[in-house]
């Protein structure tokens, strides 16, 4: 008997006795995630990954659209072209925390590539997969299902595997031979991108156009591509619980199928696939640096019926890095009316508490305010 069917046969045989420490390890042990359950054919959601009730609560999302940007020229010598976008770039980051952006200079069909190569490593022979898979979040490149296993309330109804892709690549035989190429490609693009974002937000909180690319804001990056079965029973779990991100920006590509929503005025709001576009939002260390400007809005991943959704999440931050640097409020944008609401903190801090803590519905910018 192999550990997937082992934890099959427990899962059934524990219900009403849970154990939830060992089931998550005996989950663990399997190597195989939320694919492998079903690939074994579960038709119900283990107790792990049931979450409390209140969680679906204040869902509506019809009264609201969500912010889509043009970038089309947006590095042209169009100067009013270039301030009408920064002002919608300013809008969005103030009041959303998230927009999309469309002519954002990554070609389709690369965008298409990456959510198939992502799709085709989650759907390889789990005995293939299995030489990636590690708890050891400090590797370059690491498959596993539920970065906060053993911490979060509840377990969510997703597989991951991410790479460091900058400023320290792994070589290429250090990736998965079945996805490697694309990975790289994208990769470039995004970081690409990401320069061209960081000189908006700049300029959008009335800074120097290269202010946030001097600050190493886009230095770092992780890829981090996220498959999410269908599941028999959506209505009890999440695909991702609700939560804001830990480093400066985030950049995500998704397919067609949907789920993600965002808090906005106390209602969860739909982000709808639109072909083509990326999606946009500011994370943690930009609202600290931006002293509350821009906004870290919490987000989730609904569970699905149908499946699987796909979707790459870039993370722009050094969390992996040993480095010293304390980043604060920016000086600039203080004053007397608008003093430092955050002590400093460095990367590497910020990100192990974000990760001690968990995906648990609180956030992790509560711990560094003053």
């Amino acid at each position: 008997m192999n550990n997937r069917t082992r934890y099959i046969k427990k899962m059934d045989t524990n219900e009403s006795k849970h154990d939830r420490k060992s089931e998550l390890k005996a989950f663990d042990d399997t190597k195989s995630g939320v694919k492998g359950l079903v690939d074994a054919g579960v038709s119900k959601v283990p107790q792990i990954f049931i979450s409390p009730p209140d969680t679906y609560s204040n869902s509506n999302t019809g009264q609201f659209i969500f912010p889509v940007i043009d970038l089309q020229d947006m590095d042209s010598h169009d100067q009013i072209n270039r301030k009408k976008v920064i002002e919608k770039v300013r809008d969005a980051s103030e009041t959303w925390g998230f927009f999309q952006v469309i002519n954002h200079g990554v070609p389709c069909d690369v965008m298409e590539e990456m959510i198939r190569g992502v799709c085709s490593f989650h759907e390889q022979d789990t005995d293939i997969k299995k030489q990636w898979y590690t708890r050891e979040l400090t590797k370059r490149v690491v498959y596993n299902s539920n970065f906060d296993l053993y911490n979060a309330p509840a377990t969510n109804w997703r597989d991951t595997f991410f790479c460091i892709m900058a400023p320290n690549p792994p070589s290429p035989e250090e990736l998965p031979p079945i996805c490697r190429d694309i990975i790289v490609k994208y990769s470039e693009e995004v970081k690409k991108l990401g320069r061209s974002l960081f000189e908006l937000l700049a300029e959008a909180l009335g800074l120097n156009r290269n202010y946030l690319n001097e600050m190493d804001c886009g230095e770092g990056l992780s890829v981090v591509c996220h498959y999410y079965p269908a599941c028999p029973e959506p209505e009890l779990t999440l695909g991702a619980s609700k939560h804001a991100d830990d480093g400066f920006l985030t950049l995500l590509l998704q397919d067609h199928i949907g789920g993600l929503q965002v808090l906005h005025r106390n209602h969860w709001v739909d982000v709808p696939p639109t072909p083509g576009a990326l999606v946009v939002n500011i994370a943690d260390l930009l609202q600290l640096i931006s002293n509350d400007k821009f906004k870290s809005v919490e987000h989730r991943v609904l569970a699905n019926r149908v499946g699987p959704r796909i979707s790459i999440a870039c993370f722009f931050s050094t969390f992996f890095l040993e480095a010293s640097r304390l980043y604060g409020p920016i000086k600039e944008l203080l004053s007397e009316e608008n003093p430092s609401k955050y002590r400093e903190t460095t990367i590497q801090e910020y990100a192990a508490y974000f990760t001690a803590k968990g995906l648990d519905g609180t956030s992790a910018l509560q711990h560094f305010r003053l």
